[in-house]
């Protein structure tokens, strides 16, 4: 079995947080299957699922799901992945966080205030 050094493991994550931003889930999922944590953070506390929700991949979302990926995990700002994808205007990525069991009412804003505020609160019946 081979160990990666810090370096290597630093460069693995921020490679993968490279994939969840432009959608690329085949890498993405390819390096959760071979060990990385499907919840790894970034400096700012940012999760692949909150990257991949907030540009709206939704089949990368779909994807982490599948693996296990935390729909709550806030990051350093107390933002949700469902409030980030309200606030995007992604509505596939956002049905599929509440089917997944997203809480509406995580984080600041919550994705209540966020989807009240853009006038979007169709999205969460």
């Amino acid at each position: 079995m081979t160990h990666l050094t810090p370096e290597e493991t630093a460069r693995v994550v921020e490679l993968s947080m490279h994939f969840a931003r432009e959608g690329m889930t085949e890498e993405l999922v390819a390096n959760v299957d071979h060990g990385l944590p499907v919840d790894v953070q970034d400096l700012d506390g940012n999760t692949l699922l909150m990257l991949a929700a907030y540009h709206g991949h939704a089949e990368t979302v779909r994807r982490l799901i599948e693996r296990g990926a935390d729909v709550d995990r806030r990051n350093q700002r107390d933002q949700a992945p469902v409030a980030g994808a309200l606030f995007k205007g992604e509505d596939e990525v956002v049905r599929l966080l509440i089917a997944a069991g997203a809480d509406l009412d995580a984080g600041t804003p919550s994705a209540r205030d966020t989807a009240a505020m853009f006038d979007r609160l169709d999205l969460l019946d």
